[in-house]
């Protein structure tokens, strides 16, 4: 193991706490070339397929079957939804707003703290994100995957990502990690006034949607704790909302393979709901802290047309929390509640430093 040197280090320096936001990833254009390099790193990933049978039955699937196939399919699928909230691809976009509005926050209370954004996959990757705190001189690390829900697929990847490029750093700065925030009180009251926001506007539905990304079925039985904080949060939100058991559903999207998934699927949801009398559906997605293909495309575009083809009458997509100042609050309080022993011992020792200054001008705190 080579160990990287980070030649700007002072121990003198004034120590600050690094703050990186993760979001699952996007690809650098939507073209087949750029969609087959991020699907290949997504789907290597062994914490995202995790094979029934040998990894190199898996390997010779991926590249002799899926990234010949998928990813123009897929590139035509974010072609669709390219620059729509921002310039290039919408996650990325939202997730530097994101990014931009939790440092603006933390400003003025928590000047030592800063921040980075990356990706787990694709650009800015999470080697990237780091190095941009390593060369503030960072003494303190904390991550904070902005995936609500813990599954191992996606925030154990984050920490597998992080701890990687760790490894090759001789100051390794202390290191906090935020597993998830499903039912942390903020969060479930940010949804609620999202729904309630667009109730204003579009009427209460006859059923509320929540669809949370899907996961192997065998991952749960494994032991995976997604799928029960999907229904907990389901179940707060629709508390929160003051919502009967009859007049919602958590559901679960972006079903891919031949094996079962987390039940019930939104797409067979959608289809089976005007049959049983509902004509005005609303979806939200609480698992995706910004909006991208997976609202944009499938549920307001692809989902949509299932509902009406199957005789629904009236469909709206609520959009994720992305950049409204209660997403925003939430986020930095989380940052703040985490880091807030760091900020108190920083603040001991400088409170230290300075006396001993004063009793002794001519020695250097």
């Amino acid at each position: 193991m080579k160990y990287t040197n980070n030649t700007q280090f002072k121990h003198h320096d004034q120590p600050k706490i690094g703050v990186l936001l993760v979001n699952l990833g996007t690809p650098d254009a939507p073209t087949k070339q750029a969609l087959r390099k991020y699907l290949k790193e997504f789907l290597s990933d062994p914490r995202v397929v995790e094979p029934a049978f040998p990894r190199w039955i898996w390997w010779l699937v991926l590249n002799g079957i899926i990234l010949n196939v998928r990813p123009k399919r897929s590139a035509e699928a974010y072609a669709t939804v390219w620059d729509s909230v921002g310039e290039g691809s919408p996650l990325l976009a939202i997730s530097k707003q994101q990014q931009q509005a939790v440092a603006e926050a933390l400003r003025e209370t928590h000047p030592q703290v800063v921040t980075a954004l990356a990706m787990r996959y694709g650009n800015p990757s999470i080697s990237h994100g780091l190095q941009q705190l390593r060369s503030q001189q960072i003494e303190q690390l904390l991550v904070l995957p902005l995936y609500p829900q813990y599954s191992a697929t996606t925030t154990a990847s984050v920490f597998d990502a992080v701890t990687s490029e760790l490894q090759s750093w001789r100051h390794v700065p202390e290191m906090r990690f935020i597993n998830h925030y499903h039912d942390h009180p903020d969060y479930i009251q940010a949804l609620a006034t999202r729904v309630k926001s667009h109730w204003q506007n579009h009427g209460q539905p006859d059923q509320l949607l929540m669809s949370f990304h899907g996961i192997p079925k065998r991952y749960l039985l494994n032991g995976d704790m997604y799928h029960c904080e999907c229904l907990k949060t389901g179940r707060l939100l629709a508390e929160a909302l003051e919502l009967s058991t009859e007049q919602y559903q958590v559901t679960f999207q972006s079903i891919f393979g031949r094996e079962e998934w987390l039940k019930p699927y939104t797409m067979d949801t959608l289809k089976s709901l005007p049959q049983a009398g509902h004509q005005h559906v609303q979806v939200i997605c609480p698992g995706f802290a910004a909006d991208c293909l997976e609202t944009l495309e499938e549920i307001q575009v692809e989902n949509k047309g299932y509902f009406i083809e199957a005789g629904g009458q009236e469909f709206s997509y609520i959009p994720a929390l992305n950049s409204d100042p209660a997403h925003i609050d939430l986020l930095s309080d989380l940052i703040k509640t985490h880091t807030q022993t760091w900020v108190d011992t920083a603040t001991r020792d400088t409170d230290q430093a300075a006396s001993l200054y004063q009793q002794h001008p001519h020695n250097k705190p």
